[in-house]
């Protein structure tokens, strides 16, 4: 299985020849022009997340793709059929396993509502949580780990990945930080994850390792 960090939160895994959308929203650009997509995953329905344009690319050039999300991603994506998802939901689509976990998102601020989320793991091993810090009730091999957005604090970082003991982790959500500042969250994310005996890889855009 191969995984492709494209830019902020956005990833594609390919196995088999077959590929894997999570998250293409509006810090990921230009388009996501793929072929050979099996289905796209929106964690929630922010706009860095996803976008109209985004999904309609996709869907032009993958028509049977199919599109998961929880009910506030079915409710904001109007004219996409989205097959709703939530907390321990499974399902094949092509070579690849799905299994949900979580289902609010972070509170950034008590003024603002807080929506639905529900993080993503790939063939029980890959564990991408969308905007919160959801601890799955299995075993974690790879975790996409959000390190710079308006409702975290980088003690949370730390502790989300103590919390998980993945083998590896590397850093998503960065498009909020300065390089410097993303430098700086993920020597401490790093750290985080060599002390409950892993490791960490910083990925830059379009940057591909084999999982």
């Amino acid at each position: 299985m191969r995984l492709t960090k494209l830019e902020h939160a956005c990833l594609v895994v390919e196995k088999d020849g077959r590929k894997l959308v999570i998250d293409p929203g509006s810090f990921t650009a230009p388009l996501v022009d793929l072929h050979d997509v099996d289905a796209v995953v929106v964690t929630h329905e922010h706009a860095d997340h996803w976008t109209p344009d985004q999904l309609a690319h996709l869907r032009e050039t993958n028509p049977d793709a199919v599109l998961y999300g929880p009910q506030g991603v079915a409710d904001a994506a109007d004219g996409f059929e989205v097959h709703v998802v939530t907390d321990g939901d499974t399902v094949e689509a092509g070579p690849f396993s799905l299994s949900f976990h979580g289902t609010r998102h972070a509170v950034i601020h008590e003024s603002i509502p807080v929506i639905d989320n529900v993080g993503v793991m790939v063939d029980g091993s890959l564990f991408y949580p969308g905007d919160q810090f959801t601890v799955p009730n299995v075993p974690v091999q790879t975790l996409a780990t959000p390190v710079g957005a308006p409702w975290l604090k980088v003690s949370e970082v730390i502790d989300y990945v103590a919390a998980v003991k993945p083998a590896l982790a590397f850093p998503t959500h960065e498009q909020t930080l300065s390089g410097p500042g993303l430098a700086m969250h993920f020597d401490r994310m790093k750290a985080s994850a060599q002390s409950v005996g892993g490791d960490a890889v910083q990925l830059a855009a379009h940057e591909s390792i084999e999982l």
